[in-house]
């Protein structure tokens, strides 16, 4: 590791005139607190316009009581530079420095240096010490971390409060904070392992940010922030910062104001957790543990249980344990305190759960902006799981302090009821802590007891933990009522359950055998219209057939039997009509039955089968009233049809034909 020695800046002269102790006799008197500086107006005055000024004044006071000679260079001039920044020591190197002795500028001394070159505006060609210390502090001092710490602590002397100042305007602690800050971005996207010959062991830049106060940490962070810095590499720094000063506060008394002021400062330093969402759940337990054990102020231990509630899911039972115990870790103490935890968590996240639409839709468009997925865009927003997650941790660490007999009721309450009942699937692990309290404090009545049990749902207890309850003499009556009717209530509700899944069964099978019956009914019909259609097709050709032979009988007795014109015509033209009916009905019962589509029972396929059946009707009685062999005649009757096709009552031996089926519906 770099050395401060090594960084340092050697300034020597070879004047004469290069010691202080000269056998001139001193002329100029500087006081500095305790300190007397015997010095010499011919080296000082040149080179240090303050002093210059200072000395114009008191002489132009003192020249009305001006001495016998009048020489007022000759005269003694004590001045009193108190206010210098750096006091004696800053001065001194500054009073060597126009002198010409040889003195040495390194990282420690260099703010105080800067600052006393400032109030002497030494701003002399020959000597112009505020550019030298400048020159020194961006070629060697801030580029390194060792050296920028070095620089930034010098700025941050506790004792002098002009230096303080002098530093924050002159901006050599900006400059310093921006150097460790760039030191530190550096280290952690580059780390260094050896240096000089040496070796360094990883993080080891963590180490040398605990040497700063927490005022320049802040410096830090904030200088971390206006670069933009890896939140997590913030975080790495505030929690080993943190880390190394809460070791220092432990072990100090409990009393000591220094280390309670210093925990304070601390936690006003540590960064919010949306700039640096790492920094560990179980350190931030355990700064709260020591701010409650130090006693620390009320604003801090506020901010440090709303920082351990928006990152409680990451925390195991024993950190939340370690918050509760007193400061020697054995008593259980501070229940209010993990309520208090506990309860803004679960107000975190109903406030999450209730803002999630919008803040999907906020996270969406960042995440298609930056070229991401919405899930890296869950920061401290609701995590999958979360209340479950806490609601157990609860459960565990109230069966921990339910061990506790100085315990009150209400304590105990208090930090098992902080999660609502709905947020545990199961009560198991809260009927263990409720009978761990019940078995430590036997002492209690009915109505405490119904108390302690208030805090658990029995509908939510498993067979086992049910079975266990209704055995157990520690619970109230109450409880082991409810967890038996509980039990009744959810064996009934299978049964019921059991007998409805029979009853679909069933009706299912209903179901099934009526359609099936449906489907079969369908399959007869269609098979009984195809034997009608075959037998209508049957009929028609036994027709054309008769027609044929009845026109080439009429053509063969028309040259000796004349017949009548008009009635020629008409049985001609009904003969037409009724064909041309037949072909039509064949027709589509052809595409019918081609098409091969058996369409739902419905009212307009119902009247289409009635115009059907009455057309099978109609054609039949037609055909029947055109059949030669309906009557009882002889061929030699053939022409004695009358009108509205019956015979005529001269007929013989009328034979009576079988009633035929007209049609199908």
């Amino acid at each position: 590791m770099d050395t401060i020695k090594q960084q340092c800046s050697k300034v020597s002269s070879s004047s004469s005139s290069s010691s202080l102790e000269m056998e001139i006799p001193a002329d100029l008197i500087i006081r500095i607190g305790d300190s007397i500086f015997p010095l010499h107006k011919a080296v000082m005055v040149p080179k240090c316009s303050y002093i210059r000024r200072a000395i114009t004044a008191l002489a132009a006071a003192a020249s009305s009581k001006a001495a016998d000679d009048g020489d007022a260079t000759a005269t003694v001039v004590e001045l009193d530079l108190s206010a210098l920044p750096g006091g004696a020591d800053a001065f001194e190197k500054a009073a060597r420095y126009c002198y010409g002795a040889n003195f040495e500028i390194t990282p420690a001394n260099a703010a105080a240096l800067r600052c006393a070159a400032a109030f002497l505006d030494m701003r002399h060609p020959s000597a112009d010490l505020a550019r030298r210390v400048d020159e020194f502090l961006a070629r060697s001092a801030l580029r390194t971390l060792p050296g920028a710490v070095a620089v930034l602590r010098s700025c941050e002397a506790p004792d002098d409060d002009l230096l303080r100042a002098a530093a924050d305007e002159l901006g050599v602690a900006r400059r310093a904070a921006d150097a460790v800050a760039l030191a530190v971005c550096r280290e952690a996207l580059f780390p260094t392992t050896t240096t000089s010959g040496s070796s360094r062991l990883p993080g080891w830049w963590k180490v040398e940010l605990a040497a700063l106060s927490p005022r320049s940490f802040a410096r830090v962070v904030t200088a971390l922030r206006c670069r933009r810095a890896d939140p997590a590499v913030v975080a790495a720094a505030a929690g080993s910062y943190a880390e190394l000063v809460l070791a220092e506060v432990l072990a100090a008394p409990r009393d000591c104001a220094d280390q309670r002021a210093l925990l304070e400062s601390v936690v006003d330093v540590l960064p919010s957790s949306a700039d640096a969402p790492g920094i560990p759940a179980s350190f931030l337990c355990r700064l709260l543990h020591a701010a409650v054990a130090t006693e620390a102020s009320a604003k801090a231990c506020r901010d440090l249980e709303l920082r351990v509630a928006a990152v409680l899911d990451q925390a195991t039972a024993e950190d939340l344990l370690s918050v509760a115990l007193d400061a020697a870790g054995e008593r259980v103490r501070n229940t209010d305190t993990v309520r208090r935890v506990v309860t803004a968590f679960v107000e975190r996240h109903a406030a999450a759960a209730a803002a999630a639409p919008e803040s999907e839709r906020r996270r969406s468009r960042r995440a298609s902006m930056s070229g991401t997925t919405a899930a890296t865009e869950l920061g401290a927003g609701t995590r999958p799981g979360a209340l479950e997650k806490v609601a157990k941790m609860v459960d565990e660490v109230a069966a921990e302090i339910a061990t506790e007999e100085a315990l009150p009721i209400s304590k105990f309450v208090g930090v098992a009821g902080a999660v609502p009942k709905d947020a545990r699937p199961s009560h198991d692990c809260l009927y263990r802590a409720v009978d761990i309290y019940l078995k430590t404090h036997p002492a209690l009545d009915e109505i405490q007891r119904e108390k302690v049990c208030s805090v658990m749902d029995p509908l939510k207890l498993s067979y086992q933990a049910r079975l266990h309850a209704s055995q157990n003499k520690r619970l109230p009556l109450q409880a082991v009522l409810s967890a038996l009717y509980y039990d009744q209530l959810k064996l009934r509700s299978a049964a019921d359950a059991a007998t409805s899944m029979g009853d679909v069964v069933a009706d299912t099978q209903t179901q099934s055998s009526s359609a099936a019956g449906r489907a079969r009914a369908q399959a007869m019909a269609d098979a009984a219209l195809a034997r009608e259609n075959e037998a209508l097709r049957v009929e028609l050709a036994r027709m054309r057939a008769y027609m044929s032979g009845t026109m080439q009988h009429g053509k063969g007795r028309e040259s000796s039997t004349p017949a009548s014109p008009s009635r020629t015509a008409k049985k001609a033209t009904f003969l037409g009509t009724e064909l041309a009916r037949m072909r039509a009905y064949m027709s589509g019962m052809h595409h019918s039955k081609g098409s091969g589509a058996t369409p739902p029972a419905s009212p307009s396929r119902t009247a289409a089968a009635k115009t059907k059946a009455s057309l099978l009707g109609s054609v039949s009685r037609s055909l029947s009233r055109l059949n030669p062999f309906k009557g009882g005649w002889t061929t030699n009757h053939t022409g004695s049809i009358a009108a509205g096709g019956r015979p005529c009552k001269t007929m013989h031996h009328v034979v009576t034909p079988k009633r035929r089926r007209s049609s199908i519906g």
